[in-house]
């Protein structure tokens, strides 16, 4: 993990799963009618008043998620992360996230908690140091800023 200096930016990957491409078009009545592009667009604004880089994925592929986190282990301070239906199910998401020891913030639109009942079990919190649920898009700039004060607070 890089280690941060006071003229350096803390870099963090934010990784999207599966469907977040359709944001604006599927659900939007659930999801709402920004695009995951508007996301992108409003991470990297708050993203330099923060003093912090972003790398901003989105696939639909597990095994490709997987690979970002583990690159994010060298190349990253923390993971903001939505995994997407793979939140309910992926063992495998979950156990990258535990093993590149990276601070790990969770990030769902929708209040899961909320909605089905298979919605509501989360993997990926039990080795995330945040879930943040129900905010639509202002949830990714909540973690965002949380995740950036927590990155600074580990490295003083």
């Amino acid at each position: 993990m890089p280690t941060m200096s006071d003229e350096q930016k803390i870099r963090i990957y934010v990784l999207n799963g599966p469907n977040l491409n359709l944001l604006g078009i599927r659900a939007p009545e659930i999801y709402g009618t920004g695009t995951l592009g508007d996301i992108q667009n409003m991470m990297e604004e708050k993203a330099e008043e923060l003093g912090a880089e972003l790398e901003f994925y989105q696939s639909n592929h597990e095994g490709q998620l997987i690979d970002w986190i583990h690159e994010s282990r060298t190349d990253a301070n923390g993971i903001i992360i939505n995994a997407g239906a793979y939140t309910h199910t992926s063992i495998a998401l979950r156990d990258a996230i535990e093993a590149v020891e990276l601070p790990t913030f969770e990030v769902h639109l929708s209040d899961i908690h909320a909605r089905e009942e298979y919605r509501k079990k989360s993997f990926i919190s039990e080795v995330a140091v945040k879930m943040i649920c129900g905010l639509g898009a202002k949830g990714y700039s909540l973690a965002l800023e949380q995740l950036v004060a927590h990155c600074r607070a580990s490295d003083t």
